[in-house]
């Protein structure tokens, strides 16, 4: 071997070594969890109280306070998402959120038409949610969350659960093509909202590719009001969650609404348990503070992260 090569295969060697170094400290460096904002949180609150949150302000916090993300709800704070093709809405985005270094983790999307008797209405829900994955995936998600609001209309029970579980399985499949986790949440209000539902809907959608919000609020509801989601939790399986929505209650309603959401540490969740079956569940991804009607949603967010902290895997 020539000199000149054997300096460049050391070159290359050494250049490998060192990119092989760094890609082993980040990746020792990523958290177990990453904590984000919830735009729901003070999108509700804004709603609610008549409270104004400019989005820039709301962002600057998340940076000044080391949050990793945020979820996106799609009327605050301004009216629905901008299409894939929209390139210029997308951009200006994105790069809104970049400028603040926080990355779009999740988007939070309706899915009242995925459990319609109607199967045309059925299909062109589908149609809509490629539309959200995709741009989901262009302003860089990592999730992409299911609400399935809305009445029962002419049908059974057992019907919806099945429309809406056949639905959703082919939603996660299409939303795991494109690298995204999709994940559903039920809740009190919605016809879906017990834990019969939930293991009937993963039943009908036949995919390990569907996952489940984790909300203590709700599973505290869905579980007797006793402070103790964690044992629903457990029996749902952590395996199957994709995402967590972090929130303390008191197990009741909020003024006949959905479960109470309150600041970690203020209400009766034994959120130290949650958190312990999350950690030996292997849970690994991101948990965003949920502040839904929280009349100080900053409070609520600083309080969340901190317990979050408190129970992240070393």
């Amino acid at each position: 071997m020539h000199r000149r090569d054997l300096l460049k295969c050391l070159a290359t060697a050494f250049g490998t070594a060192i990119l092989g170094r760094r890609a082993f400290a980040d990746e020792a460096e990523e958290p177990a969890w990453r904590i984000a904002v919830g735009l729901n949180g003070f999108a509700s609150a804004s709603a609610k109280y008549k409270k104004q949150f400019p989005i820039r302000e709301v962002l600057d916090f998340a940076r000044r306070e080391g949050f990793d993300g945020v979820e996106l709800t799609q009327d605050w704070p301004t009216p629905g998402y901008p299409s894939a093709d929209e390139t210029d809405r997308v951009t200006e985005l994105k790069q809104l959120y970049d400028e603040f270094g926080l990355q779009i983790f999740s988007i939070q999307t309706s899915a009242g038409g995925a459990f319609v008797a109607d199967a045309v209405r059925r299909a062109e829900w589908i149609k809509a949610f490629r539309g959200h994955v995709q741009f989901a995936k262009a302003i860089g998600c990592d999730c992409i969350g299911l609400w399935p609001g809305g009445p029962l209309r002419d049908q059974t029970i057992d019907e919806a659960l099945t429309h809406l579980g056949r639905s959703f399985g082919e939603a996660a499949r299409i939303a795991a093509d494109a690298g995204l986790i999709a994940a559903f949440e039920i809740e009190p209000p919605f016809i879906f909202n017990s834990e019969d539902h939930i293991h009937r809907i993963f039943a009908a959608a036949a995919t390990p590719d569907l996952k489940m919000i984790y909300d203590p609020s709700h599973f505290d509801l869905m579980n007797g009001s006793t402070g103790r989601p964690h044992e629903l939790l457990e029996r749902v399986g952590v395996k199957n969650i994709g995402y967590l929505h972090f929130t303390d209650c008191d197990g009741t309603l909020r003024d006949g609404s959905t479960s109470k959401h309150l600041p970690c540490g203020e209400g009766h969740v034994d959120i130290d348990a949650s958190l312990q079956v999350l950690r030996e569940g292997g849970f690994r991804g991101w948990a965003m503070i949920d502040a839904w009607q929280i009349p100080n949603p900053y409070d609520a967010s600083l309080k969340g992260k901190a317990a979050l902290e408190r129970g992240m895997p070393k």
